[in-house]
């Protein structure tokens, strides 16, 4: 099929190689000149302009967003919906608010456009293995669209899910869950980081590939990690949320559904980002007052109130 590429990143970007691998014809643009010729060094037709790409598109059409979340897709939404005509179609693979995306199918349905949410997991990893593709919205559009997706996907990988917003919220679960995952993946390797025993923990991660329980891809790249710098030196312990963590927290609020460990995971990553935490000051504070534990002084403050704190 026929379709036109709107976002030529790291996601972007290896989409539009593995369609035009998989003999689809891809229309590539991109703000970045580069990224545009990237694309059509990898075999996209590229243009200049949201208007050039609708153009070289015959109806109906298909045009696919792989842009971030917030207002770039909402005006990349808005623009095409005054571009597009009746019985073509939007999909949108970022990683958009669900509710976004029931406001923005049902704005484009008063224009005759379809709207397909569809999350979509495999990072850099997408190219050569395929991407887990989650779609929501109008059945029919998605069938339309089905060529492309069962290319995009490895086998069993992609599904129509449900109506519009169910796809972004299938992901927005999605992503809740790997919170957690990473988080006790991170806790278990830093137990034995500080244990007694020197272990060798790439080795670890290794063996725990084959018929642990534990076992899993994520396991499979914290090994390959481990392997290139097994004390993570090169490594920060800062860690960045794009979103989908809190919005899961505050929907298993909303629905009155326990959900502890994605909430620690969620705070576990605020804390990372914390060069020294008022709270644990307050706790050490607290514990010099009532019970006279000693506390490890700050030595810049300390210098600065002449030596006494």
């Amino acid at each position: 099929m026929k379709l036109g590429m709107v976002g030529l990143g790291r996601m972007g970007g290896n989409m539009t190689v593995r369609l035009v691998g998989a003999g689809h014809e891809v229309v590539a643009f991109d703000p970045s000149p580069d990224a545009v010729a990237r694309a059509v060094g990898g075999g996209a037709a590229g243009v200049s302009s949201l208007e050039e790409l609708v153009a070289a598109l015959e109806p109906p059409r298909t045009v696919w967003l792989m842009v971030p979340a917030g207002e770039v897709t909402e005006s990349s939404v808005a623009a095409l919906g005054g571009l597009l005509a009746v019985g073509d179609v939007v999909v949108d693979g970022g990683n958009s608010n669900f509710r976004e995306s029931q406001r923005r199918a049902r704005e484009l349905a008063e224009r005759g456009i379809a709207f397909l949410d569809c999350g979509t997991s495999g990072g850099v990893w997408g190219l050569a293995n395929g991407y887990c593709l989650m779609v929501g919205g109008d059945r029919e559009a998605f069938e339309r669209v089905e060529p492309a997706f069962a290319d995009l996907a490895p086998e069993d990988g992609y599904a129509h899910v449900g109506p519009a917003g169910a796809g972004h919220f299938v992901k927005m679960v999605h992503n809740g869950i790997e919170y957690g995952l990473l988080a006790a993946y991170g806790e278990g390797f830093e137990i034995m980081h500080a244990s007694e025993f020197d272990l060798d923990l790439a080795e670890i991660a290794g063996i725990w590939r084959y018929g642990s329980v534990v076992r899993s891809w994520l396991l499979e790249l914290l090994h390959g990690a481990l392997e290139r710098d097994p004390g993570l030196e090169t490594v920060r312990g800062y860690v960045e949320d794009s979103g989908e963590g809190r919005w899961t927290v505050l929907e298993a609020i909303a629905e009155s559904v326990p959900a502890p460990l994605t909430a620690l995971a969620l705070f576990s990553r605020f804390a990372s980002r914390q060069e020294e935490s008022f709270a644990a000051k307050t706790v050490a504070a607290l514990r010099r007052e009532f019970g006279g534990h000693a506390v490890q002084e700050d030595g810049a403050a300390k210098a600065e109130h002449g030596g006494e704190l």
